[in-house]
């Protein structure tokens, strides 16, 4: 677990992973590709399935005695995986609807889980070369482009009394219960964006907060999570609790509400 948290060589070996998937996921999203329809009616293009194969082997390689649960390989039976203290969660392409719209909103997603909470959590954005990660340890950062002279330390913005909310939101998600939210809430600036880019907002302090009031799978969120509470965000369900993950036959999580502080998480709960 400690090598994980501290070792920088294998945080740069995961944004090595992460941009190798990016690469196969851009000379799909660069062609003209078709898609399918899964089961639970979320679209699946050949994207998917190659950053799949490529994070999942060499995480593989890179850790061979740590399970890996991905969202193209999560047919694992509860029984099984219930036993796992450790394990790598992964997304290996969230924002499939934005990626098929082509506005450049789609992330790779991969989480360390340990004693069912993220520990760590690393974002790719392909389409800008942007990477992210953090763990509680180290704190949250920001590489864009190639050149660690660009790394950066992220935070979350400060509360503001009686200011202007910045709320983001799900470009492709859209839900009832946010709509009736924000009808009561006074002043407030919308910003919609895909995939876990949500979380990143929140982490670089372009956000104030994410009410999530519509279906996440666990996926979706680990890596998002860990990054964003790095920064200093809180993440709470609906019932002021931390999210666990992996503890029941499903992947799907309760609604939260991601805020860049307690007092912004109050004023959104009075509200609810």
């Amino acid at each position: 677990m400690d090598d994980i948290l501290h070792n920088s060589q294998l945080i740069d070996e995961l944004i090595a992973i992460s941009k190798e998937a990016g690469e196969a996921i851009l000379k799909v999203y660069n062609s003209d590709f078709d898609y399918q329809i899964k089961e639970d009616l979320s679209p699946l293009t050949k994207a998917d399935t190659l950053s799949n194969d490529i994070i999942c082997e060499r995480l593989k390689t890179l850790t061979p005695d740590i399970p890996i649960l991905s969202e193209e390989n999560s047919d694992i039976p509860f029984n099984i995986r219930s036993s796992w203290e450790q394990y790598w969660l992964v997304d290996p392409l969230d924002g499939t609807k934005e990626f098929i719209k082509k506005n450049g909103e789609f992330t790779t997603n991969i989480a360390f889980i340990y004693q069912n909470r993220p520990i760590f959590g690393m974002i790719y954005v392909p389409a800008s070369n942007e990477v992210f990660w953090g763990s509680k340890e180290i704190g949250a950062y920001h590489l864009s482009g190639d050149s660690y002279s660009n790394k950066k330390k992220i935070r979350v913005s400060k509360k503001k009394a009686g200011g202007e909310l910045r709320i983001v939101s799900s470009r492709s998600h859209p839900s009832v219960d946010l709509k009736t939210l924000l009808d009561k809430i006074g002043i407030f600036k919308l910003v919609s964006v895909g995939s876990s880019l949500k979380f990143c907002l929140i982490a670089q302090g372009l956000a104030d907060c994410y009410p999530r009031l519509g279906p996440t799978s666990e996926w979706d969120t680990a890596a998002g999570e860990i990054i964003a509470e790095s920064a200093g965000a809180n993440i709470v369900n609906l019932e002021n609790k931390i999210i666990k993950y992996n503890q029941k036959e499903d992947y799907l999580n309760p609604h939260f509400l991601v805020s860049n502080s307690i007092e912004t998480k109050e004023e959104i709960f009075s509200i609810i």
